[in-house]
């Protein structure tokens, strides 16, 4: 066994030196202690055991420099920011930390001192920024999952071009204790992985790590059966091969049966813009600029990263001021303009650039990368960035194409479940936002089930279906004299059977106002199910029984 726990991390660096790729990371654990430590992990077990974790250089590791990719800053860690600590107690094993825009300045990848990191599948093109090397190391298999950071975009932008899932979570909701600020009114810690569930397995154990911003008690858990979809009423910064691309993913929401409404997509636009051409770049300033004025050429600044936040420092604070009400008033328009939808779909990028059209324009391409994106936690939005098809690019090859799903603040769930249905995977899970949440079962009956006249008594709570269960065989189905008439669950052991129902999973607010709109003679009291245990459940009082007529239970279960 020992020898194939070794050949899997050999195998890893095998190939990480032989890709010849030195930009990714900026430090690396040895070969013996990621063997050791993978060993252990899959020896004692945990949900990520085994699984390979690289993060972004400017969240601390200990033992390691936090340089945010600058050589001459920060100091050794003395100890893992939180989230990196809970993804490790977890199970996942520590490859190494990664390169990125430094100070999280950039959606390109380019911006560092060590190196500008290549996209996964064309070389000449860049990779996404800031979380660059994290992005790369889960495209090219060097790693299972990456912790990556979101201000503008860092989180949603490598994960499109690089065919990754990239999950940014409402502000707040995850601690960013640890990590050095680029804005820290709107940082968020993100996740990069192959695949929505081992993102969201990540995400889920990261979240332990609570930020100051808890889940309130009515957190939405899933999103209805057949979402509305917000998209925008017209495209900018994108050619037409990437338009199309668009347009086809709106068309698969459209095949499964989801409502598509187009809106105006000014404000969002605006907002855009405000993130760097505006005052609010002055957080930049507050974050590192001191460092920047006063360092000298050995500490290895990145010449527009530093023009950028150096500019910041002479921003008035009347001009913050000012700029942050337009983004409030820009917001409220915006949301207005979805108030309704479940969720509003974007292209997470509108190009991919090459690193020398970079080059050739180091500020207005990172503009146009930013465009569906820099709005986003300045809007107090939640975001899930998944692959969504290839783009044919002629000369320079394949493009990968994404979308990113934006919804609410606390609507993480909403986004899980409506990126599993676009991917066409399974939806009765929990996603990782309830681990975190207080929520309660429910067990329903007769007009609740899905498909029956009152399922929308749920689903407009944001209740999850978690899948069948039966009662106890002491239960009996009559219908109630209502109007109109309603199933009603009666303990009778004496005439009882077993019953067929549903478990779904609501927020404790949800089951609140559910139990505060519950007409008589309908209550909620313990139900026995057929293994013995007991869940909130439907039932109705013996009196309100007794004047009600058997029902044919059969009806109720086939129908």
């Amino acid at each position: 066994m020992t020898g194939v726990l070794s050949s899997v991390v050999d195998d890893l660096f095998d190939r990480l030196d032989a890709l010849g790729r030195p930009e990714i990371f900026l430090h690396l654990r040895t070969r013996e202690e990621v063997r050791d430590d993978h060993a252990l992990s899959l020896a004692a077990g945990g949900p990520l055991a085994g699984l390979i974790l690289a993060v972004k250089n400017n969240v601390d590791v200990a033992g390691f420099p936090t340089t945010a990719a600058c050589p001459g800053y920060g100091e050794i860690a003395e100890a893992d920011a939180p989230v990196v600590a809970a993804l490790r107690a977890a199970g996942a094993v520590l490859l190494g930390t990664t390169n990125l825009d430094q100070f999280a300045t950039g959606l390109v990848g380019t911006r560092s001192p060590h190196g500008a990191v290549r996209d996964s599948r064309r070389p000449e093109f860049i990779s996404g920024g800031s979380s660059s090397g994290s992005a790369v190391a889960v495209a090219l298999g060097l790693v299972d999952i990456a912790i990556g950071t979101d201000t503008a975009g860092s989180g949603r932008i490598p994960a499109a071009l690089q065919g990754i899932v990239g999950i940014k979570p409402t502000v707040g909701v995850v601690s960013t204790e640890g990590v050095v600020p680029a804005c820290a009114s709107y940082d968020c810690v993100t996740i990069f992985a192959h695949d929505l569930a081992t993102a969201d397995a990540a995400m889920e154990v990261m979240a332990q790590a609570t930020g100051p911003r808890p889940f309130p008690s009515d957190v939405p858990l899933a999103a209805p059966s057949a979402p509305t979809i917000a998209v925008p009423a017209a495209l900018t910064a994108m050619s037409d091969p990437w338009c199309a691309a668009f347009d086809e993913a709106v068309e698969r929401c459209r095949d499964r049966g989801w409502a598509i409404r187009e809106v105006p997509f000014d404000e969002f636009l605006g907002a855009a813009a405000l993130l760097y051409d505006g005052a609010l770049v002055a957080e930049r300033y507050d974050a590192v600029g001191e460092f920047i004025v006063t360092a000298d050429d050995s500490a290895g600044l990145d010449p527009t990263v530093a023009g950028i936040v150096t500019a910041a420092g002479d921003i008035r604070a009347v001009d913050l001021l000012a700029d942050r009400r337009r983004v409030e008033e820009l917001r409220a328009r915006a949301m207005a303009s979805v108030a309704g939808c479940d969720a509003l779909m974007v292209p997470t990028a509108p190009f991919h650039p090459s690193i020398d059209d970079v080059e050739s324009d180091p500020v207005g391409v990172n503009a146009r990368m930013g465009t569906y994106t820099n709005f986003c936690n300045l809007f107090d939005l939640c975001g899930i960035a998944i692959p969504a098809g290839e783009i044919d690019d002629g000369a320079a090859g394949v493009a990968q194409f994404g979308v990113t799903f934006l919804a609410p603040a606390h609507h993480d769930s909403v986004l899980v479940d409506i990126a599993r249905k676009f991917r066409g995977e399974p939806t009765d899970g929990p996603s990782w936002p309830e681990s975190v949440s207080d929520t309660v079962e429910l067990a329903v009956f007769g007009a609740h089930l899905r498909g029956q006249p009152l399922e929308h008594e749920l689903t407009s709570r944001g209740a999850r279906w978690s899948g069948d269960v039966r009662t106890a065989p002491d239960y009996r189905l009559v219908e109630l004299a209502t109007t109109p008439p309603k199933p009603g669950l009666v303990a009778d052991p004496a005439q009882g059977r077993s019953i067929r129902g549903e478990r779904w999973t609501l927020s404790t607010a949800a089951l609140g106002s559910f139990l505060e709109a519950l007409p008589a003679p309908m209550g909620l009291g313990a139900i026995t199910l057929d293994d013995g245990s007991t869940i909130v459940g439907f039932a109705c009082a013996h009196d309100a029984a007794d004047a009600g007529r058997p029902l044919d239970v059969d009806h109720w279960l086939d129908r």
